[in-house]
């Protein structure tokens, strides 16, 4: 098999399983958080003070990636930038908005979601390794889909694709999208997203705390974690029961 298919071939695999790399990430930098914790293997948080601090950093790196997910998933209409796994599915190309300055702004947003927890391990190992398992995951399954657009949008997906860089945004070339932001979309799709980050972060704080015998905890992620908790709940209510958040075509 040439190289050209074989990457296509793995990206196509990949694609169907992209959600197995945070459960990977997360289990290696929870096994090294615990491991510094038992061990102070991390004197420079030792500081409980600093510790917090350097954890809402860590958090606001995570909301970075989710807020770029929110712009995105808000501009965007039914059928594009989806969480589907089966299979590609585009019944539009995206060219604008933050689709302008950028091709792949989702697995961008991921890049810094799973950062923040990456950075929380304050292991500078895992994190560089962390970065560069992410570029080979993500690279097949980017060039997968962009051999699924190349073949359904032709032309349009070429003019596009010599313009706009596919991981690196250019915000020089920065058009606005043409369709107004979806809040409703957003609040379906991305839930998800805000449940689990504050869920990974709430639960590294408990362990640290558990594991170091200390009862500094974060507060601030805490309330964060219980006030995403419910609003999951009301919205995947709304969702499942009533059309307060359906939108036509959206």
């Amino acid at each position: 098999m040439a190289l050209q298919e074989e990457m296509e071939v793995q990206g196509v695999w990949l694609f169907r399983y992209r959600g197995v790399l945070p459960l990977i990430i997360l289990l290696i930098g929870g096994l090294l958080y615990v491991n510094s914790k038992m061990n102070s293997v991390n004197n420079f948080l030792e500081n409980d003070q600093f510790e917090i601090y350097f954890e809402l950093f860590c958090l606001l790196i995570s909301f970075i990636g989710l807020g770029i997910r929110i712009y995105t998933v808000g501009h965007t209409p039914k059928n594009t930038s989806g969480r589907n796994v089966t299979e590609q599915v585009a019944d539009r190309l995206n060219t604008t908005g933050i689709y302008s300055i950028v091709r792949h702004p989702l697995y961008l947003g991921n890049f810094f979601m799973w950062l923040g927890p990456a950075l929380l391990t304050a292991n500078w190992w895992f994190v560089v390794s962390f970065c560069f398992f992410y570029w080979i995951y993500y690279e097949r399954i980017m060039y997968a889909e962009e051999q699924f657009l190349r073949r359904k949008f032709v032309e349009q997906f070429t003019s596009w694709a010599q313009k706009t860089p596919a991981f690196f945004p250019n915000f020089s070339n920065f058009t606005a999208s043409d369709l107004d932001f979806s809040w409703k979309k957003v609040l379906i799709k991305e839930k998800n997203g805000l449940a689990a980050t504050l869920i990974i972060f709430f639960a590294f704080d408990l362990a640290g705390e558990y594991l170091a015998d200390t009862n500094n905890y974060n507060y601030f992620i805490a309330i964060l974690f219980a006030l995403s908790i419910i609003l999951f709940a009301i919205l995947k209510f709304l969702q499942k029961n009533t059309k307060v958040l359906h939108e036509e075509g959206r």
